[in-house]
């Protein structure tokens, strides 16, 4: 669903080939990664973990996963979860070198909504006005 999401906002030029799910074990902390570009040069490498609502990322989490970037070489990030991120881990990603972007619950359900991912349109709603031009051919 992440891979999706990313896709869906342009990166990976919007491409599946583009994109590469990691095995669910022996992962080394990467979940998936997507490529900025065809020949793999600049890479998005992601993190997401289905946390119930009052379980927060912590920062030792955080650490592991730009533990894991270095390990790969990476200087780019994405760590999403479905619950929230505690404050040591926010304040521990302003410190790094690495870009990585956190991406909580609730920004989360935001994206997929608004890139449509996931989601389905229960109705829609049709405004009519009447058409000024229409009547003044008349």
């Amino acid at each position: 669903m992440i891979l999706d999401l990313l896709q869906a906002m342009g990166f990976g030029r919007g491409k599946a080939e583009y994109r590469r799910l990691t095995p669910a074990t022996g992962d080394g902390g990467i979940d998936g990664v997507i490529n900025e570009d065809a020949l793999g040069l600049d890479a998005v490498y992601i993190q997401a973990k289905r946390y119930a609502h009052d379980n927060k990322v912590s920062r030792p989490d955080i650490q592991r996963f730009v533990g894991s970037l270095t390990g790969e070489s990476a200087t780019k990030g994405v760590f999403v979860t479905t619950s929230d991120f505690s404050r040591e881990a926010v304040a521990y990603i302003d410190r790094i070198q690495q870009r990585v972007v956190l991406i909580n619950g609730k920004t989360l359900a935001r994206l997929l909504i608004d890139y449509d991912v996931g989601v389905r349109v229960r109705s829609v709603v049709k405004i009519k006005s009447l058409d000024e031009d229409y009547f003044s051919e008349r």
